[in-house]
């Protein structure tokens, strides 16, 4: 699964959407209908010639089965790399009293840094 969303994430989104449709076993119509756009519409997203609203695309990942950020985004393009991203979903088991903590110190670093991009735009 996670090869096929890194190859899904190398792709335009016109290529994504078709993929994530045929790949549930949906034509063209079948998806229009339920996500409520004319076939036409579907076509030309998946084109490349259009761009779906926010409310289709809500209803597309719903209908795909997947995260709008997974139609939208590029690999990388969004979120923490690989590390972090263990890194967070491991203080996701935290108790709440010890990702607040989490919470402190990854603010305080993050202010910290800012203020020395801040100090170095004003030299």
């Amino acid at each position: 699964m996670t090869r096929d969303i890194e190859r899904l994430t190398t792709m335009d989104f016109p290529n994504r959407l078709a993929t994530l449709r045929k790949a549930q076993s949906l034509t063209q119509q079948a998806l229009a209908d339920s996500v409520g756009v004319h076939v036409t519409q579907l076509r030309r997203y998946e084109a490349g010639t259009s761009q779906p609203t926010l409310d289709v695309l809500r209803k597309l990942a719903v209908t795909l089965r997947v995260s709008a950020d997974l139609l939208l985004f590029d690999q990388d393009e969004r979120g923490p790399d690989e590390e972090l991203r263990l890194q967070f979903e491991a203080v996701s088991l935290l108790e709440a009293d010890e990702k607040h903590v989490v919470r402190n110190v990854l603010e305080g670093l993050l202010l910290k840094s800012q203020a020395k991009r801040l100090a170095l735009l004003g030299q």
